[in-house]
């Protein structure tokens, strides 16, 4: 039961109807021709179903607390300077679509598994899998478990819908362009156990395994110009969206940037801080620089 409270008759046996969910993105295209990138944010989500919230057993604030707040809104700009931006609308607590959809955790569901499930992982045993057991502070999310039906229409009205058409407009980029660059873009806790100090930016390409490392040493050289600390896959290398889509060598380059949230906002209260306005024009500034970057690469 790892981190589940005591069930009681009413809560294992609660029956799932079938829910509705909203489509779980927003894609905005380019105002003008087309760059041969994505910008994708599958974290900033901060969208709740009512029949979610009805089973926590910890408070709201506590699951914003793992959002990537905001980093939609810093990379706003793309679809302006001509990328595409996809980003999530249902919080990472719904479904983390950062994460395979096979990482999940049996003892969070009262009939079964809702799909074949792969080995166990750190992450899924940290209560951090696919379909997440635990809020910000470690806590258990729900006071019930879930039923099968309820894991299996969150993967497949969320996660599924959210990777069918990232992979579908990733496809068609690189069928018109002839290669295409995936931006993930997330956010990290200023502080974390065990680490002194966090480089402003992390990019992570999966060591040269998801992006050319000439694209992100190139992404690095623009950050760097705007006076920014950035390190290189060390803590965060890339996810499960770098390693479905990264492919070099097939011309699909992936390229994770995290931004340390201390610079543009109040990490516990989640608000926008003073210098948002400030880190969103320098996002602004190298989102060009990254799209000229990529223009160059396919050639458009």
């Amino acid at each position: 039961m790892s981190g589940l409270l005591p069930l009681t008759k009413s809560a294992a046996t609660e029956p799932a109807a079938p829910v509705a969910y909203d489509t779980p993105y927003t894609l905005d295209g380019p105002a003008g021709p087309a760059a041969p990138v994505l910008f994708a944010s599958p974290h900033s989500g901060n969208e709740y179903p009512e029949h979610m919230q009805s089973a926590l057993c910890v408070p709201l604030i506590d699951l914003r607390r793992t959002e990537d707040a905001f980093v939609e809104e810093l990379f706003a700009d793309a679809p302006a300077l001509g990328a595409t931006l996809m980003a999530a609308r249902y919080g990472r607590s719904v479904a983390d679509l950062n994460r395979d959809p096979r990482e999940l955790d049996a003892s969070m569901f009262s009939d079964g598994l809702p799909r074949v499930s792969g080995l166990p992982t750190a992450r899924v045993e940290a209560g951090l899998g696919a379909l997440p057991r635990v809020a910000a502070r470690g806590e258990a999310i729900y006071a019930r478990r879930l039923t099968r039906a309820e894991g299996e229409e969150r993967l497949r009205l969320v996660h599924d819908a959210y990777h069918d058409r990232l992979g579908l407009e990733l496809g068609a980029l690189r069928d018109t362009h002839g290669a295409v660059l995936l931006i993930d873009c997330h956010s990290m806790p200023s502080v974390q156990p065990g680490r002194r100090q966090l480089a402003d930016i992390v990019l992570g390409d999966r060591f040269g395994s998801s992006c050319d490392p000439r694209l992100t040493g190139r992404v690095e050289r623009a950050f760097r110009a705007q006076g920014l600390s950035v390190a290189r896959n060390a803590p965060y290398a890339g996810g499960y969206t770098t390693r479905r889509y990264g492919r070099p060598k097939r011309n699909v380059h992936a390229l994770q940037i995290e931004i340390n949230r201390g610079l543009y906002m109040d990490e516990h209260a989640i608000t926008r801080s003073d210098r948002f306005a400030e880190i969103r024009a320098v996002i602004a500034d190298v989102t060009a620089q990254i799209l000229d970057i990529a223009r160059l690469v396919s050639g458009s």
